[in-house]
C-alpha cells in the first residue's frame, strides 16, 4: 500500500514535533492577505506557477511545497513535492494536493498527518470535504507517537472528524504489526469529549462457559443522556445483550435504566437442562435495574427505584460481582415525599423479596401503599416541644409458599403518636431528654380471640409512654503541647435511658409481621470514651470506644420473649461493644462484638481495616466476621463466619496496576471467590488481565478475561461484573 512505507513512518513524530513546540499563536497569525514565496515564480493572469522551496501563507494556514501553481482568483492550488500544510492544531503531509485556501477542501495523495490531541493518519489518498472531516481510502489510523506504532487500524475507508470519531470499513486491528481483530465496520470516539463508537472489546475463557466474547457500543445522545450496549457470547452457555441508559433534565430530574437478556443453551453434559430448580431459568433470564428522580409540582419529589432479576440463580450462577452474585433480593419500590416547615410527607408503594438458598425459600414483604405524616420539634413555650409521628400502612408478609395459598400475614393499620418533650440543658456538663407520648393505633384486621386466624374485626390499642435519656456527668481532659495549644481532648460519657409503655390489653390480637408484639420496659445504660484532635481549627474525632446493654424489666414482653434460658425468658440483652479509630481521612479500624452474658460467648465478632484508598499507590480493607444465635445454636441463617480481603498496588515507574480479593468460609472450610486484576500501561496502549475462581457456584469455576486499551478509545465493561479498574 505504502512503497516507502518505512521512510514515511519517520514523518509522524517530525510532524508531532512541529505542532508541540510551536503553538498556533505563533504559526497562524490570522493574514488577510495572501503571500507566496519560492526561488522562482511566473504570473500568467490569475495564475502563480512556483518552484523551489515554495511557501504559501493564508489566513491561519501555511504550506510548502516543491512546485505550485496557484489561482489568485478562486485560491485553487495545485502542490507537489513534499507537500505540507500547517492548519491549527493540525499538520499534514502529502506528495500531491489538489486544495482550495478558503474552504480547506481538496485532495491529498499518498498523505499522512497529525490531528490534536494525538491521532496520527496515512491514506493512500484523502480528500478534505470540510472543516475538520476527512475521508480516507486505504488508510492506517493510530494515536501512538512512535515511529513503529504499538498498534494501528487499517481499512479500505474511512471517515475522520477532528475531536468527534473515527469510522473504519474493513477494519484490522494490529498490534506490532500482528493482526488482531477484523471488524466489517467500526467507530470510536476522538479527542477530549465523549463520543458515539464501538469500545474495545473483551475476550476470555471459562471452565464452564468456554471462549467469552464482549463487545459494548457507547452512544452519545446528546449532552444530557447518553447509552452504552453491551454483546456477551459465551461457546458453551449462550449470548446476552445489556443496555445502560442515562438522562439528567432540567431541575434535577434524571435516572439510570439498565436493562440484560440472556438466552441459554444447555451444557454439553447435560443434554439440554442448566442446573437449576427454577424453570424460567431454563432458556432464558433477564435483568431489570431502574432508578429515577423527578421534582413535582407543589414541591413534591417522586422516586423510583427497581432492582429485579427473572431469575434468583441467574446472577449466582453468571455474575461476576462476588458480593452481588450471593445476595439475592428483588426490590420493587415508588415514593413521593414533600418537606416544608417543620413537616414531612411521604407515600411508598413497595415490594421487597430476599431469597434464602438454605430454606430454598423466599421472603416477601408489601407495602400497597405506606404513608406516613410526621413533624419536627417544635417549640411550644420554654424548653417545651412538641412533634408527632401518623401512618397508614396495608402490608404483606410471609414466605413465597404462604403467598401461593393466601396465608401470608397482612393487615391495614393508622396510627398516630402525639410527643411532648422537655429537654435540659442548663448544666453544661449533664443533658437529660424526658419525652412522654400518646399511642393510638387502629387495626382493620385482628386475630380472632384465642387463635392466629385473621378476622376483619377492627381494634384500636391505646397506651402512652415515658421515655428519659441522661447523657452524664460528661467528663473531659485537655492535653497541650509545648507552645502551651489544646491538641488532644479526652471524653467520657455515661448515659443512662428508661423507656415505660403503658400495657396494651389486646396484644395478643394484634396482627405484627414478626408474628409478635413487641411492649419496651426497660433501662438501657452505656459508657462513650472519645478521643478529639485538633486540625486546622476544627476538632476531629479519631477514636470511639463505647459499650452499652439494656435490661428489660418486663421481659415477657421485649424482643427477648422468643428465646429461652433454663426455661425462663432472659431479661439482660447482649453487651455489645465497639471501637473506631480513624487516624486519617484514608486510614481506619472499626471493631465490635456482642456478648451473651448468659451463655458467656460471644454472639458477634466484626473487624474492618482500610488502609488507603483505590486511588492510592497501596490499599487494603480487611473485613472479618463472626455470628452465632447463642439461643438457638442450630439457626444456620445466623451462624456465620467469613473473611474478605481486598487491596492493590501501583507501581509508577513501571506503569503497573494489580488488585485481588480473597473470600473465605471458616464455617463451611472452604474458599468462596479468590480474584486478581493486573493491568499494564505501555504508552498508548493498556493491557488488562482478569483471573477469577468461583467456589461457591454449582460447580467451581475459573475464568480469565483480557481487555486492551488503545488510547481514546474507551474500553468494554463487564456488565455482569465486579473488581476492576
Amino acid at each position: 500500500m505504502f512503497t516507502d512505507s518505512m521512510r514515511q513512518k519517520n514523518k509522524l513524530p517530525v510532524l508531532f514535533f512541529i505542532l508541540i513546540c510551536f503553538p498556533s499563536s505563533l504559526l497562524f497569525a490570522q493574514e488577510s492577505e495572501l503571500t507566496l514565496k519560492a526561488h522562482y515564480k511566473e504570473k500568467v493572469e490569475e495564475r502563480i506557477y512556483a518552484t523551489g522551496n515554495v511557501e504559501i501563507t493564508y489566513k491561519n494556514l501555511k504550506l510548502f511545497a516543491d512546485t505550485v501553481e496557484l489561482n489568485t482568483e478562486t485560491k485553487d492550488v495545485v502542490a507537489e513535492g513534499n507537500v505540507v500544510i500547517q492548519m491549527p492544531q493540525e499538520v499534514i503531509s502529502a506528495e500531491k494536493i489538489s486544495f482550495n485556501l478558503d474552504s480547506t477542501e481538496g485532495i491529498l495523495e499518498k498523505a499522512q498527518g497529525m490531528a490534536q490531541p494525538s491521532v496520527f493518519y496515512e491514506a493512500k489518498s484523502i480528500e478534505r470535504k470540510e472543516e475538520s472531516v476527512y475521508q480516507f481510502k486505504k488508510t492506517r489510523i493510530t494515536s501512538c507517537t512512535q515511529a513503529v506504532p504499538r498498534w494501528w487500524f487499517s481499512g479500505s475507508t474511512a471517515n475522520f472528524k477532528k475531536n468527534d470519531y473515527i469510522e473504519i470499513w474493513n477494519a484490522v486491528l494490529r498490534i506490532k504489526n500482528i493482526p488482531v481483530f477484523y471488524f466489517p465496520y467500526i467507530k470510536f470516539p476522538v479527542g477530549e469529549q465523549k463520543a458515539t463508537g464501538l469500545l474495545t472489546p473483551q475476550l476470555g475463557y471459562s471452565g464452564r462457559k468456554g471462549v467469552t466474547y464482549s463487545q459494548g457500543f457507547y452512544w452519545d445522545i446528546r449532552r444530557n443522556m447518553d447509552a452504552t450496549l453491551n454483546f456477551d457470547y459465551y461457546s458453551f452457555r449462550g449470548f446476552g445483550g445489556g443496555l445502560e441508559y442515562r438522562y439528567m433534565f432540567p431541575r434535577g430530574t434524571g435516572g439510570k435504566l439498565n436493562l440484560y437478556y440472556f438466552n441459554f443453551k444447555p451444557l454439553p453434559e447435560e443434554e439440554g437442562a442448566v442446573e437449576t430448580d427454577e424453570e424460567e431459568f431454563l432458556n432464558s433470564a433477564y435483568i431489570f435495574r431502574f432508578k429515577h428522580n423527578q421534582p413535582l409540582p407543589f414541591d413534591f419529589n417522586l422516586v423510583a427505584d427497581v432492582d429485579y432479576q427473572s431469575a434468583f440463580d441467574f446472577l449466582r450462577e453468571f455474575d461476576n460481582n462476588f458480593k452481588r452474585a450471593l445476595t439475592a433480593n428483588r426490590s420493587s419500590q415508588v415514593y413521593i415525599s414533600r418537606a416544608w416547615s417543620y413537616f414531612n410527607l411521604s407515600a411508598r408503594l413497595g415490594r421487597f423479596e430476599t431469597y434464602y438458598r438454605l430454606l430454598d425459600n423466599t421472603l416477601i414483604r408489601k407495602s400497597f401503599p405506606a404513608i406516613g405524616f410526621s413533624s419536627s420539634k417544635i417549640n411550644i413555650v420554654g424548653p417545651v416541644h412538641f412533634s408527632f409521628s401518623s401512618s397508614f400502612n396495608h402490608w404483606e408478609y410471609g414466605y413465597q409458599y404462604a403467598f401461593e395459598k393466601g396465608s401470608q400475614k397482612k393487615g391495614d393499620n393508622l396510627s398516630l403518636s402525639p410527643v411532648i418533650t422537655v429537654p435540659f440543658t442548663v448544666i453544661p456538663w449533664m443533658t437529660l431528654n424526658p419525652s412522654f407520648s400518646s399511642n393510638f393505633a387502629y387495626y382493620f384486621q385482628s386475630y380472632a380471640p384465642g387463635s392466629h386466624i385473621i378476622v376483619d374485626e377492627p381494634l384500636l390499642q391505646k397506651n402512652f409512654a415515658f421515655n428519659a435519656e441522661l447523657i452524664g456527668p460528661v467528663f473531659n481532659k485537655i492535653f497541650f503541647n509545648k507552645e502551651d495549644e489544646p491538641v488532644v481532648k479526652h471524653i467520657i460519657e455515661p448515659s443512662i435511658s428508661y423507656r415505660y409503655d403503658s400495657p396494651v390489653a389486646i396484644s395478643d390480637r394484634i396482627i405484627t409481621s414478626s408474628g409478635y408484639f413487641f411492649r419496651y420496659h426497660y433501662l438501657k445504660y452505656g459508657l462513650t470514651n472519645r478521643i478529639l484532635v485538633k486540625e486546622d481549627d476544627m476538632a476531629r474525632e479519631i477514636f470511639t470506644l463505647g459499650v452499652e446493654q439494656t435490661y428489660y424489666l418486663e421481659a415477657e414482653e421485649s424482643p427477648l420473649q422468643r428465646y429461652l434460658f433454663e426455661g425462663e425468658i432472659p431479661a439482660f440483652s447482649d453487651i455489645t461493644g465497639y471501637l473506631r479509630f480513624y487516624p486519617s481521612a484514608k486510614h481506619s479500624v472499626d471493631f465490635s462484638t456482642g456478648f451473651n452474658p448468659y451463655f458467656k460467648s460471644f454472639s458477634s465478632l466484626r473487624v474492618g481495616a482500610n488502609l488507603g484508598t483505590p486511588d492510592d499507590n497501596l490499599f487494603l480493607r480487611v473485613n472479618w466476621y463472626k455470628s452465632s444465635d447463642p439461643y438457638r445454636p442450630t439457626y444456620i441463617l445466623a451462624n456465620r463466619h467469613q473473611l474478605g480481603v481486598f487491596g492493590g498496588v501501583k507501581i509508577p515507574w513501571i506503569d503497573l496496576e494489580a488488585q485481588a480479593e480473597i473470600d473465605y468460609n471458616f464455617s463451611e472450610k472452604k474458599m468462596l471467590y479468590s480474584g486478581f486484576v493486573l493491568e499494564y500501561h505501555y504508552q498508548c496502549i493498556d493491557v488488562k488481565a482478569d483471573f477469577r475462581m468461583f467456589f461457591f457456584r454449582e460447580k467451581p469455576e475459573m475464568q480469565f478475561r483480557i481487555t486492551f486499551g488503545l488510547g481514546n478509545i474507551g474500553k468494554t465493561t463487564d456488565f455482569l461484573g465486579g473488581m476492576g479498574f
